[in-house]
């Protein structure tokens, strides 16, 4: 860990010091280069032989022996507890050529810089908070996690301090779990946002680290979170009580309903708890969900984004692969991909949503932009949200698979979506994307509202470089992240953290003076894996929840789930 540190040179924030080919170059520079990639090789090799193996450590295959930060402590060879090999180190650079090599190290470099920095400002001015005010250096928290200190953040960011090979911090994190994690509090949090911060969290860091805590932590907090289904129709609360088990929805949604987006981003971290603990009771939460889901019918085969809880009556007819909908198509895709793919149902219910989603949500712009609209009522309101950008890597991964022979077809639509996302970025003063964008009126990928102009550190356009350079390995996607991890450095790093902006147009802008949890969680971990070989937490090996929480594949063969019929391809 600390030959690691010392090996790691300083960015200044907002350098802009990503390369680019040139036509020609002189003697002494080709020569210059040459010698940096043979010193690269030299380390490479180096790392290979004489790096200490130290195999003690039983947990999944991350595939770190692979990353471009070579790791002091990844085994060489052998097996972890899974059962499933570990390979030899090998140096992966040379596919990219001497010039990418440079962009790629400086490129993992900087999120590690910004994940340090932001860690290290929250162990500082926020400890045990939820989230942080880095301006004015203090914790701050908001209602989705009640009016209590759970150390969200702490929680967000262990996997991903842990990939990144960070693990003094990680076992500060591990220690403050042990010792101040308690969900025996009055307080009435989101089923949702806990679910896929704190259990997912929780999973992950024991799936990477073996640590029993994490499991038992994860377990708790699944306890207190069964009664918000104690409804007439099984779908779940918004809100649960953690100490009474009284829930409730939010007021603000249609007619008393529970959202799409929410008791539809369950299954991945509820089937992990049942394959772990032998208690069939998550499973069948969630698998009584996706059966009210089949039965009822769907509008022009969308999904509404409300459902009451009590009568199982639709709310208003509103469809959104951003907010309010998004995950739910998103954890149809992986509960499939989880499953080793024998969880077909999930697959055909996927495929059935997206051949509606791409018939009556799907457009193209004037300017050539292919752009997801919003169904409000029969009408397509033509403005797409930062939330919905993720949808981009949701089609490239799940390309293969797809029916009639269209893997092609969703990889080419990932890859539209994904320069609609960079347009919205390219085309404002901080190259940092809006919370929404348009597409009317002349106006196409910019922000009209005020109110839909900030940036909150959101990881969405970022993911799906990531998929889309793990399915292609078109530079671009590279060359489009590098672009981003600049601008949040350059305008989003203060001294206490990182804040989001409230107007990405503005040269001048201000601060919303908060480094969100899901910063730590997704935004830095998809930046460090877009630099970072295809081999660290390759994808037939782990499915990320929506936090980026990285689960494995349960490859069950003839094991079956309690409270599960077998399984079926």
């Amino acid at each position: 860990m600390l030959l690691r540190r010392h090996l790691i040179p300083t960015l200044s924030p907002g350098a802009s010091s990503f390369p680019h080919h040139r036509a020609t170059l002189r003697l002494s520079e080709k020569f210059i280069l040459l010698l940096i990639l043979s010193a690269f090789i030299t380390l490479c090799f180096g790392a290979f032989f004489f790096l200490p193996d130290n195999s003690k450590h039983k947990r999944f295959d991350l595939g770190l022996e692979d990353v471009l930060i070579p790791h002091i402590d990844t085994p060489k060879e052998g097996k972890h507890a899974s059962g499933q090999p570990f390979s030899p180190r090998r140096c992966l650079w040379a596919e990219s050529g001497p010039l990418w090599i440079w962009a790629a190290l400086t490129g993992s470099l900087l999120p590690f810089q910004m994940m340090k920095h932001a860690w290290d400002s929250y162990r500082q001015y926020g400890w045990g908070h939820n989230e942080l005010k880095p301006l004015a250096k203090k914790g701050h928290s908001t209602n989705i996690f009640g009016n209590s200190q759970l150390g969200a953040s702490i929680v967000d960011a262990l996997d991903t301090l842990y990939i990144m090979g960070l693990h003094d911090e990680f076992k500060d994190g591990q220690e403050w779990i042990e010792q101040n994690l308690d969900f025996g509090v009055n307080a009435e949090v989101s089923v949702f946002e806990v679910n896929i911060r704190f259990i997912g969290g929780l999973l992950a860091a024991y799936y990477l680290s073996g640590q029993e805590v994490f499991k038992l932590k994860a377990v708790q907090l699944a306890e207190k979170l069964l009664p918000a289904f104690n409804t007439p129709t099984g779908i779940p609360w918004a809100m649960v009580n953690l100490k009474s088990g009284v829930g409730r929805n939010w007021g603000w949604a249609s007619a008393g309903s529970s959202i799409l987006a929410e008791f539809g981003t369950l299954h991945m971290e509820f089937v992990h708890l049942t394959y772990l603990t032998g208690n069939p009771a998550y499973y069948q939460k969630v698998m009584h969900i996706r059966k009210l889901l089949a039965k009822m019918d769907r509008p022009n085969g969308l999904y509404p984004n409300y459902l009451n809880p009590r009568t199982g009556r639709w709310g208003q007819h509103h469809t959104s692969v951003g907010g309010l909908g998004d995950s739910f198509y998103e954890y149809l895709l992986k509960a499939w991909l989880m499953s080793d793919k024998t969880d077909t149902e999930a697959r055909k219910a996927y495929d059935d949503a997206i051949e509606a989603i791409e018939r009556h949500l799907i457009r193209k712009s004037n300017g050539g932009l292919t752009f997801i609209g919003e169904w409000k009522n029969g009408h397509l309101e033509r403005k797409m949200g930062h939330l919905a950008c993720f949808a981009g890597g949701m089609f490239a991964l799940g390309a293969d698979g797809s029916p009639d022979d269209k893997a092609g077809h969703y990889l080419q639509l990932g890859a539209e979506i994904a320069h609609t996302c960079h347009e919205s970025y390219d085309r404002t003063v901080l190259k940092l994307g809006p919370e929404a964008f348009k597409f009317d009126s002349g106006l196409e990928a910019v922000a009209v509202r005020q109110n839909e102009k900030y940036y909150i550190l959101r990881p969405e356009v970022i993911e799906t470089y990531w998929y889309m350079w793990r399915f292609t390995h078109d530079p671009k996607y590279r060359q489009w992240g590098w672009e981003a991890a600049q601008a949040i450095d350059k305008y989003c790093r203060v001294s206490g953290g990182f804040s989001g902006v409230k107007d990405v147009y503005s040269s001048n802008p201000t601060y919303d003076d908060v480094q969100q949890s899901f910063f730590l969680a997704e935004t830095l971990k998809y930046l460090y894996l877009l630099f970072s070989s295809d081999d660290l937490m390759p994808l037939e090996s782990w499915v990320f929840n929506t936090e980026a929480h990285p689960l494995p594949v349960l490859h069950l063969g003839n094991i079956t789930l309690p409270g599960s019929e077998p399984a079926r391809r």
